[in-house]
């Protein structure tokens, strides 16, 4: 009988698309993939380590697990990802449970290390972050009609509040033959929407030959048969050129949702995060997209409670969130992160009065969104069959407004039963709350 090998992804999506090629290649040796976690011989946590509570999330999960192999229900425990590569010697220190402890640059070789976990050895292997694999054969973990698609790993922006330059290396693009080739291969397997990501897509191929950058490979995506949607998730706004809002505007698949984190409004907050900009430029760029691209969604994120953020620069912040009316909108409580220059800096925020803030702003955007939903009621959407729910009697999906994962749902009813993957036009009668709710259109 096969081993059986479980994986817990957490964290990002392309900290997913991390766990989907180790899941081939533990396939291709010959391991059985088992769903259910917790029955398995064998599971794999592929951590996340960017933010506090992600870091806890990811402790919890081996706990649990360590729990079930310590009562003799689970033979052996991988740690992988963020946390593992972050926290090399506190994770092996401080949780000898885990059997393999593997940073992100040993990736390829998850088979062996099973292998030898099974066989009674502790294995703690590290190497080069630039070892990482962007490439190989995949095995989907979510819904079959959509898939993320990495074009590069790591970050050089060097944001004075994040790990990530430190946990994933330097910025380091995809060859675009690459993407396409595993584009093709992902369509030719049934997907239908394609979901672009790296920590900053904008910055895509200025490490490869000249002609590579992001709007030569979205036009080349977009050629491709099969594809239906093309979503461009984390456009850094600094570099969303006339010529990127071109392309958004022109290609057909390319769905009109744009995801930009901004953190912030304020000029010297932003500076003090090493981002370029301020309030006068970020409402210019809103504008300039709105009125290009008819229709447009924004989504971004923000951070409250920077170290030496007023009230007065959180009130400009509120403010703002009110004035660029964000369609979709996340916000964080500062977390302040062991080696970035910002943990060091003065000026400390309180996390009681973080976490406040944060949950004022999402308070603020909850206004904003429910007369966003109203609006929409009378209208009619293309929506992506996800499920169906019983408990309310309705199957459930997205526009092209929600990105998987993380946006709104619709729900809607149907005289015919329906598939996942399916696209079909909903006209929105309701909105409860954050979501929207209608019918199929017969």
């Amino acid at each position: 009988m096969a081993t059986r090998v479980g994986m817990v992804s957490l964290g990002c999506a392309k900290n997913q698309v991390d766990s989907e090629i180790m899941l081939a290649l533990l396939r291709q040796n010959g391991f059985e993939l088992c769903t259910e976690a917790g029955l398995c011989d064998v599971v794999i946590i592929n951590t996340c380590g960017f933010i506090e509570d992600a870091k806890r999330e990811s402790i919890e999960n081996i706990l649990e697990f360590c729990t079930l192999k310590n009562e003799g229900r689970i033979k052996a425990v991988v740690v992988t990802g963020c946390l593992a590569e972050r926290y090399r010697e506190e994770v092996a220190k401080e949780i000898p449970e885990a059997d393999v402890i593997l940073g992100i640059g040993k990736n390829a070789e998850i088979v062996e290390a099973v292998r030898r976990a099974l066989r009674g050895e502790r294995v703690m292997e590290f190497g080069p972050k630039e070892d990482l694999p962007l490439s190989g054969e995949r095995i989907l973990s979510n819904l079959p009609f959509f898939a993320y698609l990495k074009i590069a790993d790591g970050c050089s922006n060097c944001c004075s509040y994040c790990a990530i330059p430190m946990i994933r290396g330097r910025y380091r693009s995809r060859p675009m033959q690459e993407i396409l080739d595993e584009a093709k291969w992902l369509l030719e397997s049934g997907v239908t929407e394609l979901n672009l990501v790296a920590q900053d897509p904008t910055r895509y191929g200025e490490d490869l030959s000249e002609g590579n950058n992001l709007c030569t490979l979205v036009r080349e995506l977009c050629r491709l048969p099969g594809l239906k949607w093309l979503r461009l998730l984390y456009l850094y706004p600094e570099r969303i050129t006339d010529e990127l809002i071109d392309v958004i505007a022109s290609e057909e698949k390319v769905v009109n949702y744009i995801d930009m984190p901004i953190q912030h409004c304020s000029a010297d907050i932003l500076h003090a995060m090493n981002r370029p900009g301020d309030r006068e430029s970020l409402l210019s760029l809103i504008a300039r997209l709105r009125e290009r691209i008819p229709g447009v969604v924004l989504r971004t994120t923000l951070i409250c409670g920077f170290p030496g953020e007023t009230e007065e620069q959180f009130e400009e912040l509120c403010q703002f969130v009110g004035e660029a009316r964000f369609e979709r909108l996340g916000c964080f409580a500062y977390s302040p992160e062991e080696g970035t220059p910002a943990a060091s800096f003065g000026g400390q925020v309180d996390e009681e009065i973080r976490r406040r803030r944060a949950d004022l702003i999402m308070e603020r955007q909850y206004s904003v969104m429910e007369a966003q939903n109203e609006a929409l009621v009378g209208q009619t959407l293309e929506v992506v069959v996800e499920g169906y729910d019983k408990y309310a009697g309705s199957y459930f999906g997205r526009s092209y407004m929600d990105a998987p994962d993380i946006d709104t749902k619709t729900f809607f009813d149907s005289e015919k039963p329906l598939r996942i993957g399916d696209y079909m036009k909903v006209r929105i009668e309701s909105t409860i709350d954050y979501d929207l709710f209608g019918t199929v259109e017969e």
